[in-house]
């Protein structure tokens, strides 16, 4: 299991808001939609690698397999 490193992030109220109300569309917490959507951006850059996550399947795909 990869480590987790904490970072401190400014967001605008506009987008925070945004975040959560996706994020509770989605089941997950804000946090965790954050980095869903920041890990499927780079893996559609193509700057990340098809690892397994770090997180829970779960937060990936909430609707199950």
């Amino acid at each position: 299991m990869s480590e987790k490193k904490a970072y401190p992030l400014r967001i605008g109220a506009a987008v925070l808001e945004a975040m959560q109300k996706w994020s509770d569309d989605e089941l997950r917490s804000v946090n965790a939609q954050i980095e869903y959507v920041l890990r499927d951006a780079l893996r559609k850059a193509g700057r990340l690698r098809d690892a397994p996550a770090a997180t829970d399947d779960a937060d990936d795909n909430p609707g199950g397999p």
